[in-house]
């Protein structure tokens, strides 16, 4: 259109949203795969140490099968746009540590523990398929930041008050029945530490710019290590009182990815590197459980050689060593000599024993396929609070792979805690599968935008 010498143009329409495949039906057909391979590895224990089927593994792969459809059904029902890989990861790693369990308990049949896993389990999954249909949006755990965090700290606290089990105070325990609050301390720690830094990242980026230089490092000004400082000493702490190397490592590792990641400054992981490092050297000396735990590590096979056998990082790697690429077979390993934590903090060797590398190795890429899908889904958001909560959630369970990981394989001291969803431990397992859940809801939140629905 032409008025007075000047062209008009007309605005052009909005480009139609571009729509996503929800791709549920993938992942009802990678939660059968989960499901199968898990039954098969049941049964695979049962002939190698008996020569038959379980009896029972027609109700392990029903059970199983049922949990996952569930938790398939809420997901299909509340977020459909939700990634289709957590879900079956979740399922895989869930089946395959009852399977390792279960060959465990054929060598203790005085302690059997994996329908105890079983049990809880279910819990987690169905604490999974509550908060997938209850939270609608993440943005509602702002509200609840600060509850978050005085919650965390009881929990924290607590364990302080019973008596020390194998040397660490991070149980509670009454009338045989027993649960790890830090477990759940984590997870609303990573929700207050999203919602806190969401708040503030414009002042503490601001704030970061007066640095100290020193070469390429840029470190922050004492004014502002406050707050990073204010929880080194709480982590510090936690591993002073309940002599928990793994649980501090954990935390302060959380808070400090997530303030990188809020602010960009490459300072903050300088100083939580000085930090941690100089925290654990000092409570390694002065605190004789972690010095006896360092000291192992140094020395793992100093035992033997004063003739009093292997201990447990020492039969650890042994395990490893023994399974060599391809492993034993689900059933004819020896792990079990490692001794009363063979089902949970040295879970880790009985898979390498008996699934040799390459099946470690799935087992790792596993992991780090669940911590990806978190970090992919977080840098999808555009709201801080939603990105720093995806990648303080996959950033969980990438650190509590490397520490364990890290420990029974003599990589750094060994620390007291749970793989996610293989070891036993029922407030491990049900934590992990609320994580699972929150990124489904994160992921769900991510791709529902981009494909241009209004998320309610």
């Amino acid at each position: 259109m032409t008025k007075a010498g000047t062209t008009v143009r007309t605005a052009d329409p909005p480009l139609p949203a571009v729509a996503l495949p929800r791709r549920r039906g993938i992942e009802l057909a990678l939660i059968v795969l989960a499901v199968l391979l898990s039954v098969y590895g049941y049964c695979a224990v049962g002939l190698a140490r008996n020569g038959t089927v379980p009896p029972g593994a027609a109700g392990y792969g029903a059970g199983l099968g049922v949990l996952a459809l569930l938790a398939h059904c809420a997901v299909r029902l509340r977020a459909p746009c939700a990634d289709p890989l957590p879900l079956p990861i979740a399922v895989l790693l869930n089946g395959l540590g009852l399977v390792l369990i279960y060959r465990l308990d054929l060598e203790t049949p005085h302690d059997r523990a994996a329908p105890t896993q079983l049990v809880w389990s279910t819990l987690g999954v169905a604490l999974f398929i509550v908060v997938v249909l209850l939270l609608r949006d993440h943005h509602a755990l702002t509200r609840y930041s600060y509850r978050c965090v005085a919650a965390a700290l009881v929990l924290l606290t607590l364990p302080i008050l019973f008596p020390a089990v194998n040397g660490a105070r991070i149980w509670i325990r009454i009338a045989g029945f027993s649960i790890q609050p830090g477990e759940f301390a984590k997870v609303l720690l990573a929700v207050f530490f999203a919602a806190y830094l969401a708040a503030n990242r414009d002042a503490l980026a601001y704030a970061g710019r007066q640095v100290w230089r020193f070469r390429r490092i840029q470190l922050p000004t004492g004014r502002v290590l406050g707050p990073i400082v204010a929880v080194w000493l709480v982590s510090v702490g936690v591993l002073v009182l309940e002599r928990d190397l793994g649980t501090s490592l954990l935390f302060f590792g959380l808070f400090v990815v997530l303030l990188y990641v809020a602010t960009g400054r490459t300072g903050w992981i300088a100083v939580g590197l000085l930090l941690t490092s100089l925290g654990a050297v000092a409570v390694g000396w002065l605190e004789p459980h972690v010095h006896s735990r360092v000291a192992d590590w140094l020395h793992p096979f100093a035992s033997i050689e004063a003739g009093q056998g292997p201990n447990q990082v020492a039969q650890s790697l042994f395990a490893f060593a023994t399974g060599g690429v391809l492993g034993t077979g689900l059933g004819l390993g020896h792990s079990i000599l490692i001794g009363f934590a063979a089902k949970s903090d040295f879970i880790l060797a009985t898979a390498g024993e008996e699934l040799g590398l390459s099946g470690l190795s799935a087992i790792f890429l596993l992991y780090g396929l669940l911590v990806e899908r978190g970090y992919r889904a977080g840098l999808s958001l555009r709201d801080p609070f939603g990105r720093l909560l995806a990648v303080g959630l996959a950033s969980i369970v990438a650190l509590q792979v490397f520490v364990i990981a890290g420990g029974v394989t003599g990589l750094i001291p060994l620390t007291g805690m749970a793989m996610p969803f293989l070891a036993q431990g029922g407030s491990s397992v049900v934590t992990n599968w609320a994580i699972v859940a929150l990124l489904i809801r994160v992921s769900d939140s991510a791709r529902g935008r981009r494909d241009g629905q209004m998320i309610p």
